[in-house]
């Protein structure tokens, strides 16, 4: 019987902690308790005698719902209370009382507000788990979810949750709402990252012998600007390791240059040489970025270099997208010169003279040494560029049948688009900036510009493959992928670029029968 006398006492009150009926709860949709605040909405609480009563279980039930407070369903007479004071006032006078108040709030939170906290128009963003509180008196710290709960305008409420803002510590408000701003965070993470890898290459740059293998494994994932210059320069052989001999080096490379102008330049005007002259006359306009091309200074610089090669390359001669491979050297060596962040409107005739000097020579001959190992894709009939897309079809073949059975399917030939990605470099498709971090890779990667261009152009076309397989017209489709909208591009769209490109030649470029039918 003793289990009936259990059931018995069950509802009667005990002073046994109950849920629900001692503490209040807070979080969700209820605040602290604030006895200042909720004294006069507090329900009247008889008092219990000390002796135990004995009565039915209807009445012990009853006498326990009167004596609890369930935080989690606000009693009738809460209504009621709400409803009254509502209207009994104006909402003119609450809509201006409340406004007071919050500026006072502000203008005392601004006065105490450490440094690294937010002014009151700089809303941090909203995080996923809660701000932490600092230690203290943890009641007193309103609920995250009330914080963003709004009230209707002209509700007596209105008034409440300012109330009790006010009534937060100084510390507690800088808590909830101090939280700097991610993009801060983010761009102060990646210029401390910029620093320490530019660090790492002037550490490297600063020995008596540059160390070429550890600065390619550096320069793979991008070059910092300021030593971009110097960088190119010993990647692409011009200079030596050695820094004593880089000074008497540089002077005779500059020298032998400007020995070739004087003697080749003047016979442009021949016969033999005038169809070449005019040529690169006609395709220098043509080029990007304009505003700094069409500069007449600049524009004398690339005919210079480009006729001066022509003629010392009789197997190839001039062709047009040669041009193009000029800029990106005579952009990154002008930008020791020049400090205006862009580059592509920059104004040349403010650098000295000697300094233009020494920029064409140097352009000219890390010109030269790139084209000295892609001189296939501008001889005869350009066999290079014939064989490169030709593997770069079987490669697409095997990366992405459906991307390369659509093309078939409308008759869209590689050669018809991917011409220009091995002629030009793919300069045509992105923009100058692109260009040039995808360089800082290829001149670290062997053979970059011969062979590891193919897998990124490979990895260039899978890119688009949701645009691609969208369009079903031949017309379309080449209007498409002659007109890439990489105009948005910036340094990560390349570093995707180029990892997706390496997976394709870890993959098949040791194994090139994996990517023959």
């Amino acid at each position: 019987m003793a289990s009936d006398g259990a059931r018995k006492q069950f509802w009667k009150r005990s002073n046994s902690k109950v849920p629900g009926s001692i503490q209040h709860v807070y979080g969700a949709q209820h605040p602290p308790f604030d006895p200042l605040l909720h004294g006069t909405l507090l329900k009247a609480t008889p008092k219990v005698p000390t002796t135990p009563v004995k009565a039915k279980r209807v009445s012990t039930f009853q006498e326990f719902e009167s004596n609890t407070s369930d935080a989690w369903d606000a009693g009738e007479d809460d209504d009621e209370l709400l409803a009254m004071a509502a209207e009994s006032l104006n909402t003119a006078v609450v809509m201006e009382t409340a406004n007071r108040v919050l500026r006072n709030h502000s203008q005392r939170q601004g006065c105490h507000k450490p440094p690294g906290a937010l002014g009151p128009e700089q809303k941090p963003k909203p995080s996923v788990e809660p701000p932490s509180v600092p230690s203290g008196d943890l009641r007193l710290v309103k609920s995250i979810s009330e914080s963003r709960t709004s009230c209707p305008a002209g509700s007596a409420s209105d008034a409440g949750p300012l109330r009790r803002s006010q009534s937060l510590p100084h510390s507690a408000t800088v808590a909830l709402g101090g939280v700097p701003e991610s993009s801060t965070l983010s761009s102060s993470a990646l210029s401390e990252r910029e620093a320490s890898r530019l660090d790492k290459f002037k550490q490297l740059l600063a020995g008596p012998n540059t160390d070429l293998e550890e600065l390619r494994k550096l320069s793979w994932s991008g070059i910092p600007k300021p030593v971009r210059a110097i960088t190119w320069k010993l990647l692409s052989g011009y200079l030596p390791a050695n820094v004593d001999r880089r000074p008497a080096t540089l002077q005779r490379k500059q020298k032998e240059y400007f020995a070739f102008i004087d003697h080749y330049y003047d016979s442009r005007t021949d016969e033999v040489h005038q169809d070449t002259y005019r040529q690169i006359h006609i395709d220098i306009p043509r080029m990007s970025p304009e505003a700094l091309i069409l500069q007449p200074k600049v524009t004398e610089i690339f005919e210079r270099i480009l006729f001066i090669w022509a003629i010392r390359h009789p197997a190839s001669g001039y062709v047009q997208g040669i041009n193009d491979l000029v800029t990106p050297f005579f952009v990154v060596f002008i930008c020791e010169y020049i400090d205006d962040e862009d580059v592509d409107t920059a104004d040349v005739s403010c650098v000295p003279a000697d300094a233009l000097r020494n920029v064409e020579a140097d352009t000219y001959w890390c010109m030269s040494r790139l084209l000295d190992g892609i001189q296939d894709n501008y001889t005869f009939a350009q066999p290079g560029i014939q064989m490169k897309v030709k593997i770069l079809e079987e490669l697409v073949s095997r990366i992405d049948g459906q991307v390369h059975r659509h093309l078939d399917q409308h008759e869209v030939r590689y050669l018809q688009f991917a011409f220009r990605w091995m002629n030009n470099l793919l300069m045509r498709e992105v923009p100058l900036r692109c260009t040039i971090r995808l360089w800082d890779t290829y001149q670290s990667e062997p053979e970059g510009f011969a062979h590891f261009h193919l897998y990124v152009c490979a990895a260039f076309l899978v890119r688009w493959r949701k645009e691609i397989l969208e369009e079903r017209d031949f017309q379309e489709l080449l209007l498409f992928l002659q007109n890439l909208p990489t105009a948005h591009w910036g340094d990560e769209d390349v570093s995707l670029l180029l990892a997706e490109a390496y997976r394709l030649k870890f993959v098949f470029a040791d194994a090139p029968n994996h990517y023959k039918k």
